[in-house]
């Protein structure tokens, strides 16, 4: 069974999107194993540079890809990918599983952004929309469409 994994900074404030992404995770138990990694955001000081961010973006770069394991499929989710229809998401997946891969690691970056070194790393850079989205709703976003991609490829009701 294919390991699919959402590596994110940061953890998500609200209950309703803690229920959401839990809902989405208990569907997407039929299809894979499901889980959603959290890295430590790191913090800007009150008074910051473009330095500072740089830093931010490079330490929670660093937290990403130690969770990211050799040998595995890594998705970037950043303003400058590819934008794919679910169907193209969908099939994506099942290219990916049928070259072999076990795991798919999707990335979500902090506030600021993901490093070079995590969009270097990447097999395939992601954007949802050219629209900017809060974080939080943009791993429920995240979450619905790899549910709604193995519904595809599964050919069930789910996706219209």
């Amino acid at each position: 069974m294919l390991n699919v994994n959402i590596i994110c900074v940061g953890k998500l404030k609200e209950q309703y999107w803690r229920d959401a992404c839990a809902e989405y995770s208990k569907r997407l138990g039929v299809f894979c194993r499901f889980e959603i990694i959290e890295v430590d955001e790191t913090r800007l000081p009150k008074s910051y540079s473009d330095a500072d961010i740089r830093r931010v973006i490079d330490t929670e770069g660093e937290r990403i890809l130690e969770k990211c394991r050799s040998g595995s499929f890594v998705a970037a989710m950043c303003i400058e990918g590819r934008e794919l229809s679910s169907v193209r998401l969908a099939a994506k997946l099942e290219e990916v599983a049928l070259s072999g891969k076990s795991r798919i690691d999707f990335i979500i970056g902090g506030s600021y952004g993901l490093s070079d070194a995590v969009k270097f790393r990447a097999d395939l850079r992601l954007s949802m929309s050219p629209m900017t989205f809060p974080h939080q709703l943009a791993r429920v976003m995240l979450c619905e469409q790899i549910y709604r991609a193995f519904s595809i490829n599964a050919d069930t009701k789910y996706h219209k």
